[in-house]
């Protein structure tokens, strides 16, 4: 890494941790009526929710709303989340379509008929009160979008490139992706699935090490205000799942025989390796879930948890500690971002492999 690199990736990480804090303070300088909660404030940003929430202008949020979608006893109900008024405490109630409606902690509850205000139990969840069928195009599904059309425009662009260009020699952002994908056909396909094989597995591991690094990026630009994807369960569980099925669809022979009926060993400890390995075929697509998940959010709890000091010590001179080590942690964030797709790929890449390999004699 060439020292002018070095400054700009240090210059984009000091940028991100004051926009950190700059959220971090909004959470905590509203109407100075409340003690500050770091729980509250770090799942607030963790979690996804229905708009991003910009910049506080006035003591009033600027944010870009997001249409809400639901599927109630009445039909389809639609409108967008800005109805809410910023509002994630249940107060607010939006009418639409017959019915009544209610935002708490990012979750949307119709009221039952006749009620005109949410009433909680001692554990503070609704009594009166359910969740409809929740289609709403939230922050993560729209960044979901919005990191497939760039993939679409990134290669579509590589590929006209490639057509244009009479030499072979990419040029322009083909020459910044042919790297990668000679990378990942190189260093993670071939020598995980074998050369005869590696093909027709290559689209899933580039879509999927591509879509999850460019998520990952957009996680950490402030901007779009944790649009944490990869952070969401549900996605890496999504991701897990696609390749656990192609695992099981392609398992050969060779494959099911080391699962059932392990060769090559006395029978009384076939019987005994059999339910391991049948466990096995589950904890891999969990372990893929799980360390995605894990990895990014992580990553994310620990920088507020560190602007968190500020506020909680209330004063000014814990600030260049919480400040620092936060650059710290979001210099290794960003690296963290491609090596998490990095460790997907190569993973999905050797489950193919095993459930392809043929036997040796």
């Amino acid at each position: 890494m060439t020292l002018n690199t070095f400054k700009n990736a240090l210059f984009s990480a000091l940028f991100l941790v004051i926009s950190f804090a700059g959220h971090a303070t909004e959470d905590t300088e509203n109407k100075d009526e409340k003690e500050f909660n770091a729980k509250e404030m770090i799942l607030h940003h963790v979690k996804d929710a229905y708009g991003f929430e910009i910049i506080e202008w006035n003591d009033e949020p600027i944010s870009i709303p997001l249409p809400v979608i639901l599927w109630t006893d009445n039909g389809l109900t639609t409108f967008m989340s800005s109805a809410f008024h910023h509002d994630d405490s249940g107060n607010t109630i939006v009418e639409k379509n017959g019915g009544k409606f209610v935002k708490l902690h990012e979750k949307i509850y119709q009221l039952n008929k006749g009620e005109t205000a949410i009433i909680f139990n001692q554990d503070h969840y609704p009594t009166n009160a359910t969740k409809p069928l929740n289609f709403s195009i939230t922050r993560n599904v729209f960044m979901m979008w919005v990191s497939v059309a760039l993939i679409l425009l990134i290669f579509l662009t590589t590929a006209k490139s490639y057509k244009k260009s009479k030499d072979g020699v990419p040029k322009g952002i083909a020459g910044f992706i042919e790297p990668l994908v000679l990378f990942v056909r190189d260093e993670i396909a071939r020598p995980m699935i074998g050369d005869h094989k590696y093909k027709k597995y290559m689209p899933y591991l580039l879509t999927v090490f591509f879509f999850i690094w460019i998520n990952n990026i957009f996680g950490l630009i402030p901007i779009f205000n944790g649009a944490n994807v990869s952070g969401n369960i549900a996605f890496t569980m999504t991701l897990a799942l696609v390749t656990f099925i192609i695992t099981t669809i392609k398992g050969n022979k060779n494959y099911w025989k080391h699962i059932f009926w392990m060769p090559g060993v006395p029978v009384p400890m076939k019987l005994f390796l059999a339910p391991i390995e049948i466990i096995g075929m589950f904890v891999k697509p969990l372990s893929l879930m799980i360390r995605l998940f894990a990895n990014i959010t992580a990553g994310h709890i620990i920088i507020l948890a560190l602007m968190s000091l500020i506020f909680i010590f209330e004063t000014v001179w814990i600030s260049p500690v919480s400040v620092l080590f936060s650059l710290f942690i979001l210099i290794i964030e960003i690296i963290v971002t491609a090596i998490q797709a990095y460790i997907f790929t190569v993973l999905s890449a050797l489950y193919f492999g095993m459930a392809t390999e043929e036997a040796h004699h």
